[in-house]
């Protein structure tokens, strides 16, 4: 097995928690390279497509580069009506273009189940890329999305969503996190991750263990979807939220005043979440001023200091 240090020019790989990897081309500039693909979350093809293609790019977005060449990566059933295969590429086509991304290619084999998604290139500048060590003392943890879609989808599954919850959970998960990332790149921020399977504090779970630090979320600011709290109490997590609890729990601390299906949502897993970000304080007036000039949704959350795990207050 090679280490990372028979690379040097391999800046984030196997041994780094990161969404991407990273491969230093010059002084100047740094391929990220990434790929996801999964079963689809709603039932209209083409949103699933567009909602495919955003969280692939989004793990780009999360390094802190600009993705600017995709192929896609399919497995379909053969009794699939050639419409709707048409359909999820045709979503993931015209929201690669939505990125400026060329959709170059891709390979398709044959499955039970509907699988899509992209491989996906990008550019970084090798000093300014994002990272789940880049956290500090001090910072303040910045989420561009709102929580809560895994249990909205999971009621769809199980036909207890309404229409417009859907609709809602829809919006958030096509949209790219493009501009966070170019907004992260212009306040020269270090430190970020992309909220996905392993749920909000999961990922941050990662950002900790990496930064060696201790996160503080404040759990009346977190941002939910509107739907989040009505099927939390309706039980409808699906299965992974189980297992991100079971799995990272043992490293959170939850004030004892906080509900245990709130607890739960935050182990909620997302398709194509947010950027959790780290922004040094001195920067962060004029972050969130910028976000709100740019009509970017941001909320803070919560902030770091010394030490190890989690708490929720």
């Amino acid at each position: 097995m090679f280490q990372g240090s028979d690379f040097p020019d391999l800046l984030v790989g196997l041994d780094d928690p990161d969404d991407a990897a990273v491969w230093r081309l010059d002084s100047e500039r740094a391929l990220v390279v990434t790929t996801d693909f999964f079963t689809p979350v709603v039932d209209d093809p083409y949103d699933y497509g567009q909602i495919a293609a955003a969280n692939a790019l989004s793990d780009i977005y999360a390094m802190g580069g600009q993705p600017f060449l995709a192929l896609n990566i399919a497995a379909f059933p053969s009794n699939l009506p050639p419409e709707m295969l048409s359909e999820i590429v045709r979503g993931g086509a015209e929201k690669a273009r939505e990125a400026g991304v060329v959709v170059a290619g891709g390979h398709t084999i044959r499955d039970q189940e509907p699988k899509f998604g992209l491989v996906v290139v990008g550019f970084v500048h090798p000093d300014k890329k994002l990272t789940k060590a880049g956290l500090r003392p001090g910072d303040s943890l910045v989420l561009t999305k709102p929580i809560g879609f895994g249990v909205t989808t999971t009621a769809l599954k199980q036909e207890k969503a309404d229409p417009e919850d859907v609709a809602e959970v829809v919006t958030w998960m096509k949209r790219l996190n493009k501009e966070a990332a170019l907004l992260a790149q212009e306040f020269d921020l270090r430190a970020g991750t992309d909220v996905t399977g392993f749920s909000l504090l999961g990922h941050a779970l990662e950002m900790a263990q990496a930064s060696k630090v201790r996160l503080i979320f404040s759990i009346k600011n977190i941002p939910l979807v509107s739907c989040a709290e009505k099927y939390a109490q309706m039980g409808t997590f699906p299965g992974g939220a189980l297992d991100n609890r079971m799995y990272f729990g043992p490293q959170v601390v939850f004030d004892p005043g906080i509900s245990k299906e709130n607890q739960m949502l935050l182990f909620d897993p997302q398709t194509s979440g947010g950027l959790l970000l780290g922004v040094p304080n001195t920067r962060l007036k004029n972050f969130m001023k910028k976000a709100e000039e740019n009509n970017l949704p941001v909320w803070e959350v919560g902030h770091v200091k010394e030490g190890e795990g989690i708490e929720v207050i």
